[in-house]
């Protein structure tokens, strides 16, 4: 069975943490505290928990199946799993490399909201498009199983 309950969790606390992080990292001084770079890592952590989740539970029945229509989507969003997580490994590796290290506050958020922008749009569209297919896909397989 795919945890869907668990992916719906997950989304809800990526977009929480996000919400969050967005109003401290606005002020530099707040930016810089221990409670602001635990917050982000535990952001970081999810984001990269979710993603790795979202590939193991759900594309193997979507890509194996003998519709096309549901092969291209669950290729486009694997596609997208893939760039995301690329974009997401270089943004950590710039501001996370052993704790958060801002040398450039203005930077630092603009990057960070874009970032919390793209994960929101996938985090978004895997509610909306992936996880409906998903579970179609789950239950035409249960049907033939029963």
């Amino acid at each position: 069975m795919i945890p869907f309950d668990d992916l719906n969790v997950q989304n809800h606390e990526i977009s929480e943490l996000s919400k969050v992080i967005s109003v401290l990292i606005k002020d530099r001084e707040i930016c810089d505290t221990n409670i602001t770079c635990d917050l982000f890592l535990r952001y970081t952590d999810k984001v990269k928990s979710h993603l790795d989740m979202v590939d193991k539970s759900l594309f193997s029945d979507l890509l194996s199946h003998s519709d096309s229509t549901i092969n291209k989507t669950a290729t486009r969003f694997l596609n997208g799993s893939m760039e995301i997580k690329r974009i997401f490994t270089s943004y950590t590796k710039k501001w996370c490399a052993n704790g958060l290290h801002i040398y450039n506050h203005d930077q630092f958020v603009a990057e960070t909201q874009e970032i919390f922008r793209l994960i929101q749009e996938r985090t978004l569209a895997e509610t909306e498009e992936l996880y409906p297919l998903a579970r179609k896909v789950e239950h035409e397989k249960l049907a033939l199983t029963a």
